[in-house]
């Protein structure tokens, strides 16, 4: 489906609606989860599609998952050639993004997929789309959970860093360590951070959420510290943490997907009970 702001949005639905489960008191819900890759990700990368599978499976939930417009991933759904994509994209249009696909499970339409509306919604989103998951979460009472996975605390996390790079010349690039592709950023990203800063604020909309939001995060993570984690869980009254012992930023899984770990299933398994909790679905 078309991006709000240009772009594409490429995605899937999985569902188990009709199927005969194997107990009858197998979760069932009228209910949505969408989940949100992070920086570099992508819907096919590693763990998501077992994510997809696992929560679908477990909640009842018909779970869509998406590529944001500037994911840079093109139409193989595998490889970065969007690169014009890429170095344009901003928290901002991601945010926009996942508004989309929200506003489009309201109309019972994603693409050519036709879904029921749901009663409610949960979203989940790792590493930089915990930013989406929260910032749109918090502006959308259908949103009744929110969960992150390895979730960074704050967009302006990057603001040094990226005015560094940026103010000169308008243009960084990024290593992407498994394609050893050079991506390039430009100055969109920092203009986004100057020009929305009430409305990028994570820890605000993290409060707003309180009970509804669930933060995931591993001791070992290197790319986001889990002080992140127990930061946006202070902010955020009532918020649920589950700190992971031993996991990384990828809750151990790694592209292509090798099969599930321990860790991952542990991640997998508090997400689907506090979809379970606040969505209405029975398990």
């Amino acid at each position: 489906m078309p991006g709000p702001r240009g772009g594409l949005l490429r995605g899937d639905v999985r569902s188990v609606a009709g199927d005969s489960p194997a107990d009858p008191s197998d979760a069932t819900c009228e209910c949505a989860i969408v989940v949100c890759h992070g920086f570099k990700g992508f819907k096919d990368w590693g763990f998501f599609p077992y994510l997809a599978e696992r929560l679908a499976i477990a909640t009842g939930a018909a779970v869509a998952s998406f590529n944001f417009s500037g994911s840079g991933i093109g139409p193989d759904l595998e490889s970065f050639t969007d690169l014009d994509g890429f170095g344009h994209n901003t928290f901002s249009r991601e945010v926009a993004d996942l508004e989309a696909i929200l506003e489009g499970l309201r109309e019972g339409r994603l693409g050519s997929v036709r879904l029921d509306p749901p009663d409610a919604v949960g979203l989940i989103g790792h590493s930089r789309g915990a930013a989406a998951v929260i910032l749109a979460g918090a502006r959308d009472p259908a949103v009744q959970a929110v969960v992150t996975w390895a979730g960074i605390g704050s967009v302006f996390r990057y603001e040094a860093l990226f005015t560094d790079s940026l103010r000169d010349t308008g243009v960084m690039e990024v290593l992407n360590s498994r394609t050893g592709q050079r991506l390039p950023l430009y100055r969109d990203v920092l203009d986004d951070l100057a020009a929305n800063r009430d409305a990028l604020d994570m820890e605000a909309a993290a409060r707003r959420l309180g009970p509804k939001l669930l933060i995931v995060h591993g001791t070992e993570d290197d790319a986001v510290p889990v002080a992140e984690a127990y930061a946006l869980h202070g902010a955020a009254g009532g918020s649920g943490l589950a700190i992971i012992d031993g996991a990384g930023h990828t809750m151990e899984a790694s592209h292509p997907f090798p099969g599930p770990n321990p860790k991952l299933d542990e991640a997998v398994s508090r997400s689907t009970d506090h979809f379970n909790r606040h969505l209405g679905s029975r398990s």
